[in-house]
């Protein structure tokens, strides 16, 4: 058992040196059904795609591409990682996919499937028909132990009795890790699978403490819609969003491992970029521009292009000429306004309006119309001339082109609604010629997109996943919204991580802004990942940055944990150097984060040094990766060295919530290495219990 044990009493359970027949049968099992996995995709493979058409072969082609796929093995997996035997006889291996025989006999079912719930669910007091439990233990996709869970052995636990705790569980969570994250199906919790399980109509918010799983509970959603709602979902696709590409890149293999190859993964700016994003912010910039108060900013600038009808409307037809006055053109145009159509629905629906009252006048007078007599009127000249002057097009990228190039423009379009000061905030100083020259930022684009979704419909998807979701803005917040209109949601976060000067205090604002206020936030108060020294020592700075939310529990505890080394000035580097060779000789990744601009003289002190790293970018990590502490928020490492804490804090406005991230990225170790005075929260020895954090 590793020295990180989770506190409490052994679990009732088998020991994990288990009889060797009985390890035996189930190597056997395991490599049969690699066989049968091996000959479902062989079938796939197998199949011709024979369309009616090219493009009909084309898709069965993609089709049945995607569908192998989703069936190579992995070796280094495992292909099931329990069992579960009912009371009624029956047996069922507990995997990441289901797996048949020739004959279509199960043997192994879906971890997403109904009767595979127990696995998650099971207890003492709810047995849910379970005889025995049985968990897996397993190095790269070899099965080397197993641990039994009886539900019929002695009396009947009390309903406020502890449950066991699994040591296949934890030391599965505690498995050293390198390179992209890994799936969790095999240690979902209870109150992670109630998450995970929820209906496809319901969006959920997910608050959780650094460790709680947060993040693979919303990509094992995800996974499960897909599995338990496939036409309804696929149909109209999943969508992931995470905070940069770096994160991206950590949890990409995460839904191909589990048999999910087609869902999309973006950031923010990557949704909304219809122009290239090649500018940054100011502070001030930024928070105007993310501030909702901009969507009414654009409403205005876009529904002032509405005109008043210059004169009547002729129409010549024939010997005759069709005669619609101004004031009926501007009753048109006003009764179409006031529906709250977008904007280029309603300069669509204009023309045909007009082609209605000349077809109108037509019939008066004793012609014979039809549809394509209407499709003649609405497209003429004059028709066409009197749209595009009393309800002209706009292009979303120019509207806000101009709206920051020009003053004049924008102070009539935030009248009332934006200071002088907030609007000055946002004006480009050197107005560029043009918008194929402008550098726009990622709230240029966001604001673009804003725009977008005021002339046209966005199409929505089924479900979206956000993660940090606490550091939208709520433009950003919007921007997702119009993706999830008609489907749901999965916001994931932590409002202790806000790191943006717009980042939320409250649920609750945020989910209106995503257009889902009313649903529910589910919270995660459970460390899994990462240990109680290192949560409880973080968790001192909570008073100042958080002070609403309480510390998270952690399962998992271990003395030797968290170090906090203060170094002399002068000797931070070299002791660094050495820190880092000794955590790079033992299993699992390992992270030095510091402030930005202290990347370049650590990274160049490691190479002096002869210590082999990398400096974290928009890829994955390597064993050992010096990570700017801007990029840090939801990735994870065996071991963390957060160089110099007073640098971090006070970086930024929001220091202390950055902080936060870094020392709680570690899964197994934390040091801390200092030669400027900690901040006050953490100065006291990690070993000494505070009565208020804050003093």
């Amino acid at each position: 058992m590793p020295a990180s044990q989770a506190d409490g009493e052994p679990p009732d359970t088998q020991p994990l040196t288990a009889p060797d027949d009985v390890l035996d049968a189930e190597r056997a099992y395991l490599l049969e059904s690699r066989k049968y996995l091996q000959l479902m995709r062989d079938d796939v493979l197998s199949l011709s795609a024979l369309g009616g058409d090219p493009v009909s072969e084309e898709f069965l082609k993609a089709e049945l591409y995607h569908r192998a796929e989703a069936l190579a093995d992995l070796p280094d997996t495992p292909l099931f990682f329990g069992r579960l035997d009912y009371a009624a006889g029956e047996r069922f291996h507990i995997g990441r996919r289901h797996v048949h025989d020739p004959a279509g006999t199960p043997v192994v079912i879906d971890w997403r499937a109904p009767v595979s719930r127990p696995f998650y669910r099971a207890s003492r007091t709810e047995p849910m028909g379970l005889e025995l439990r049985r968990r897996f233990g397993f190095a790269g996709g070899e099965l080397t132990a197993f641990e039994d869970e009886s539900f019929t052995v002695g009396p009947a636990a009390s309903p406020t009795a502890a449950e066991p705790v699994s040591r296949i569980l934890i030391e599965e969570i505690e498995r050293p890790r390198s390179g992209p994250m890994r799936d969790i199906v095999a240690t979902i919790q209870p109150e992670q699978d109630d998450i995970v399980r929820a209906d496809v109509g319901e969006t959920v918010c997910v608050q959780g403490a650094p460790g709680t799983g947060k993040t693979a509970v919303g990509l094992h959603r995800v996974a499960y819609l897909l599995y338990a709602y496939s036409e309804r979902v696929a149909r109209r696709g999943v969508l992931v969003i995470g905070p940069n590409r770096a994160f991206l890149a950590y949890i990409r293999n995460v839904l191909p491992a589990l048999g999910e190859i087609d869902v999309s993964q973006l950031t923010v700016t990557e949704l909304a970029a219809t122009v290239p994003v090649r500018g940054t912010d100011s502070a001030a910039a930024g928070r105007v521009k993310g501030d909702t108060r901009m969507a009414e900013v654009l409403s205005r600038a876009v529904w002032s292009r509405l005109a008043t009808p210059a004169g009547p409307l002729m129409l010549p037809r024939g010997a005759r000429r069709w005669r619609i006055s101004a004031d009926d053109l501007a009753g048109l145009a006003a009764e179409l306004r006031a529906r709250g159509l977008r904007y280029g629905a309603g300069r669509d629906l204009l023309g045909h309006r007009i082609a209605h009252v000349i077809l109108t006048q037509l019939e008066a007078a004793g012609e014979t119309c039809d549809d394509r007599t209407h499709d003649a009127v609405r497209r003429s000249r004059p028709v066409r001339a009197a749209v595009d002057q009393i309800w002209p097009k706009v292009d979303p990228v120019r509207l806000v082109f101009g709206l920051l190039s020009d003053p004049d423009a924008l102070a009539a379009a935030a009248a009332g609604i934006l200071d002088e000061a907030e609007q000055r905030a946002i004006s480009w100083d050197r107005p560029p010629r043009g918008p194929g020259s402008a550098r726009w930022s990622a709230a240029d684009a966001v604001l673009i997109d804003e725009a977008r979704g005021l002339i046209e419909r966005v199409p929505s998807l089924s479900h979206v996943v956000v993660d940090e979701a606490q550091d939208l803005s709520p433009m950003e917040c919007r921007v997702i919204g119009r993706r999830c209109e008609t489907g749901a949601a999965t916001v994931l976060g932590d409002l202790a991580q806000g790191t943006t000067p717009w980042a939320t205090a409250d649920w609750g604002d945020l989910l209106g802004h995503l257009g889902k206020a009313g649903a529910e936030v589910r919270v995660l108060r459970t460390g899994y990942r990462v240990p109680r020294q290192i949560l409880d020592y973080a968790s001192r700075l909570l008073t100042l940055i958080a002070p609403g939310l309480p510390p998270a529990a952690s399962l998992r505890a271990d003395p030797d944990a968290l170090h906090v080394v203060a170094v002399p000035a002068g000797r931070l580097t070299g002791q660094l150097a050495e820190v880092c060779a000794a955590a790079a000789a033992q299993p699992g990744s390992v992270a030095v984060i510091a402030a930005d601009q202290q990347v370049p003289e650590l990274s160049g002190a490691l190479t002096a040094a002869g210590v082999a790293h990398t400096v974290l970018d928009d890829g994955a990590a390597a064993p050992l990766t010096v990570v700017p502490v801007t990029m840090a928020k939801g990735l994870e490492f065996d071991h963390v060295i957060v160089v110099e804490p007073a640098a971090i804090s006070a970086a930024e406005a929001r220091g202390l919530s950055r902080l936060y991230v870094a020392l709680t990225r570690a899964v197994s170790r934390l040091t801390v290495l200092h030669s400027e005075p900690l901040p006050a929260p953490l100065a006291t020895p990690p070993n000494v219990a505070l009565a208020d954090p804050a003093a």
